[in-house]
């Protein structure tokens, strides 16, 4: 089992969000002893013995109260029974109890009005594996085909493309489908795949709205399930500037590189230079994230294009302030000819350090002041430096 980054607070109630095997249970199971309580709503039994009468599990928790004393209590995908959240409110309140609730999903929670604690939990999220977790082990090329889900890591016989290819499907079926997320699951597969091919890239929904035979409203809803599912985020764009027009539209990058290349049919044995290049991209943001997350740093990050066409990969930023510009090259010649958009911001904000990150580069200094340095130095190295400046 891989040690995990992320350190929730031990002395409160917490939610534990993520896509589904990024390891969630695996985790909170390593927390538990025998005095504590395991509630999976996952299997069909349990989740309708819960959803037809919620006051059960306070009825079960009162009872394990009786036998064990200040035990943890964890309910495995509280998405599935808001209401749930009613009776755990309650027991926090009256008891004191500790809850940990997992979730593979926020989206029935945050649009069926559900309680959500008010405070009394804190929220953290669980990524793929970072590099740092998997130390030894990591190879990036392995990374950017089969992507860092844990359990195509824990074992070496699984057969990594035919299980992403059933994750992308199990997706469809039970956190789409099942749910009730959306009415036509046509639309929104084929907005899937148009997601996957163009990960990363400028989203148009106008364009995907053509494309998909759907309103533009309603692609809009497609990408606020990615979202709300944990499968993509957002890259918003950078528009603050008072010297350039910048495009305002966002970005989105999926959570996992495996998973994006079995949605895009790019899973194969050996990635061209192109995919490995937005491969790298998405990774190497993802792990950003991932690292920013679990070390609780208040960055958030955009992406810069003006209307002319110069871009930066990414802005790391604090508030209203960006705090540097970074730029993601898998190519092994990087030269001050190949980043015009990179130095196209610093003409315009020379006192913002720009970063180019790489594979197997050492540390060096180009003109402009931008600095190459090995993509994983930066993270590992790096990253805190800006909060402490």
């Amino acid at each position: 089992m891989f040690k995990r980054e992320i350190n929730p607070v031990k002395s409160k109630s917490y939610f534990l969000f993520g896509p589904r095997q990024t390891g969630k249970s695996t985790f909170v199971k390593s927390l538990i002893s025998r005095k504590d309580l395991y509630i999976d709503l996952l299997p069909q039994r349990n989740f309708l013995n819960y959803a037809k009468n919620p006051g059960r599990v306070r009825e079960e928790i009162l009872a394990h109260l009786k036998r064990y004393d200040n035990p943890l209590c964890v309910i495995d995908e509280i998405q599935k029974i808001p209401a749930l959240l009613d009776e755990v409110h309650e027991l926090i309140e009256s008891k004191g109890i500790r809850f940990i609730l997992t979730g593979s999903s926020a989206r029935k929670l945050r649009r069926g009005g559900a309680n959500l604690l008010a405070g009394r939990a804190y929220t953290y999220h669980l990524f793929p594996l970072t590099f740092t977790e998997l130390k030894g082990q990591f190879d990036l090329d392995k990374a950017l085909k089969i992507g860092t889900l844990p359990v195509l890591w824990a074992s070496r016989e699984e057969d990594s493309q035919e299980f992403l290819r059933s994750y992308t499907e199990t997706y469809l079926k039970e956190e789409i489908a099942a749910e009730g997320l959306v009415r036509n699951i046509g639309p929104f597969a084929h907005l899937l795949d148009i997601a996957a091919a163009n990960d990363g890239e400028t989203v148009n929904f106008n364009n995907i709205a053509r494309e998909c035979s759907v309103s533009i409203k309603t692609v809009k809803e497609y990408y606020q399930i990615l979202e709300d599912t944990f499968l993509a985020f957002k890259l918003p764009a950078w528009t603050k500037s008072e010297r350039r027009r910048l495009v305002s539209h966002p970005r989105y990058y999926f959570f996992d590189t495996g998973v994006t290349n079995a949605l895009a049919h790019t899973l194969t044995d050996q990635l061209n230079p192109k995919i490995f290049g937005r491969r790298f991209e998405q990774f190497v943001i993802c792990q950003l994230m991932a690292s920013i997350y679990y070390k609780r740093l208040d960055y958030q990050l955009y992406y810069w294009r003006t209307n002319h066409g110069a871009e930066v990969d990414v802005l790391l930023t604090t508030g209203n302030r960006i705090i540097c510009a970074l730029e993601i090259k898998s190519s092994q010649n990087i030269v001050n000819e190949k980043l015009a958009g990179l130095k196209s911001f610093v003409d315009d904000n020379p006192s913002v350090p720009a970063f180019v990150l790489g594979v197997r580069q050492n540390r060096r200094q180009l003109q402009n002041n931008i600095t190459v340095i090995n993509w994983d130095n930066f993270i590992y190295e790096e990253l805190e430096l800006f909060g402490s400046g």
